[in-house]
């Protein structure tokens, strides 16, 4: 069992870039800083560890992703105070300590998930079995909001389905990343998973790095785009988990006081800094100004401050970068006009990158707190008549992760939902993932599933044998 202390140690460096703490600006430790060459170097020690880790097999592999599950959990309290301190999330609520324990669970799942051959001929004309094999080595690369978490989402179904990994976290939380990777790899065969941390000159590297096979890629659009560019030339199978604006749509025939709380943490979960948060909230006008009131009431008890702290449920954005996006952002809300229900005015001359959890009432669809990903704890409320013209601002924009419809009749809030251009459309909730349900998103948001038996199919080759 490590202590945060010893986990620190493990993967902090004394010539490492300095990795700060968003709630206080203090240095938290310093992460080493790999080269190209050294991406060279964990390619062809992945590429020589791949066929004897293929060879194990599904049984002996699934055992170790459960005794490496095993390893998380003894450590999980220091693991959720590194991530509290580097990325800034409360230890409690859906926080550090949720995002540790979430990481065991996605271990355990990748595991437990079967994936038999599938017969998918069988006839008088002849008989083909559909089976999935390695790829080979996978690159992926990890966003900061989810550090861990989502590195146990990209790493867990590859090593399962006899993969080795190479994996780069966001160069502002690597030591979150680095030091699962140490956990993991208390139990996991040497060249099997490797961490390396680095710069966007890193990221860049990978790209076009000819030894892998696939690609993984949390983050935004925009790098998504250039990751297809770049990568054309290596032809590597491609996941991209890209940004998101999800909308949700509440019909009128809610109770407002019901739904408040679910509606808060599907908008402020993790202080806003969820892809498949939501982030633009159209309200019926029949409910609108009592479901404003009833959002207001939860999110005022909602204490806000440093993640070590065991009262905080919300935390400080991430990056500096962050911060002035948001505050960009609610500024032109508040010069057009809208009104501003609660928050919105930090104290831009306090340590920490914190903007208080803001709600904002009476906003134009067109503006750009709406149309623009916010990613942080600003959320505009907008007000609607007509069903089907919110269905059309709901798919107006280039995103589609996610979405929600709110209503007390759930068979017809489905039937909304299959007009919602989204990968994943939730009822009465918003932003909930289950490792075995299917993830990912279309138009802007990328493509490809992560989860379950479609996410294990998405790190491996299909092979058919005919006869």
């Amino acid at each position: 069992m490590e202590t945060y202390e010893s986990l620190l140690a493990a993967v902090s460096v004394e010539d490492g870039e300095p990795i700060t703490n968003p709630a206080t600006d203090e240095v938290v430790g310093r992460a080493p800083q790999a080269t190209a060459d050294d991406l060279t170097r964990a390619v062809a020690a992945a590429e020589k560890a791949q066929p004897g880790w293929a060879a194990l097999g599904h049984e002996r592999r699934s055992q170790l992703l459960n005794e490496a599950a095993d390893a998380v959990d003894r450590s999980a309290e220091a693991l959720a105070e590194l991530i509290a301190r580097e990325q800034g999330k409360p230890l409690n609520g859906p926080g550090a300590r949720f995002e540790a324990g979430g990481v065991a669970a996605w271990l355990r799942a990748a595991a437990a998930t079967p994936l038999e051959p599938e017969q998918v001929l069988d006839d008088e004309t002849g008989r083909a079995t559909l089976s999935y094999r390695p790829i080979g080595v996978v690159g992926a690369i990890g966003p900061w909001n989810w550090p861990a978490l989502i590195a146990s989402w990209q790493f867990a179904p590859a090593l399962r389905m006899g993969n080795t990994v190479v994996l780069k976290p966001s160069e502002y939380t690597p030591l979150s990343v680095l030091a699962l990777g140490a956990i993991v790899n208390q139990v996991l065969p040497e060249g099997v998973l490797q961490v390396l941390s680095g710069g966007r000159d890193l990221g860049a590297a990978m790209t076009n790095q000819p030894g892998f096979g696939k690609l993984m890629f949390t983050g935004s659009t925009a790098t998504g785009r250039a990751i297809v560019a770049e990568s054309a030339e290596q032809l590597p199978r491609l996941t991209l988990e890209l940004g998101g604006n999800d909308p949700g749509i509440v019909l009128p025939d809610v109770d407002p006081e019901a739904i408040a709380e679910d509606l808060f943490w599907g908008a402020f979960i993790n202080t806003g800094q969820t892809c498949a948060a939501l982030k633009r909230l159209y309200v019926h006008e029949d409910v609108y100004d009592a479901v404003v009131a009833a959002l207001t009431a939860v999110a005022e008890k909602m204490a806000m401050g440093p993640g070590t702290d065991e009262q905080n449920v919300l935390g400080p954005l991430t990056t500096p970068q962050q911060f002035k996006i948001v505050d960009r952002l609610v500024e032109q809300a508040k010069a057009s006009g809208a009104r501003i229900v609660l928050g919105g005015e930090p104290d831009r001359d306090a340590p920490g990158n914190f903007y208080p959890a803001t709600l904002v009432a009476d906003i134009d669809p067109d503006q750009p707190l709406v149309i623009e990903e916010q990613f942080g704890p600003a959320l505009p409320i907008i007000r609607y008549r007509d069903l089907d013209e919110v269905i059309g601002l709901a798919n107006a924009l280039d995103a589609g992760l996610g979405a929600s419809v709110w209503s007390s009749d759930p068979g017809a809030a489905r039937e909304i939902a299959t007009r919602i251009q989204s990968g994943t459309v939730w009822i009465n909730s918003h932003g909930g993932v289950h490792p075995m349900v299917p993830f990912g998103g279309v138009k802007g948001s990328g493509y490809g599933l992560e989860f379950g038996v479609e996410g294990l199919k998405a790190v491996a080759v299909p092979q058919v044998i005919n006869g």
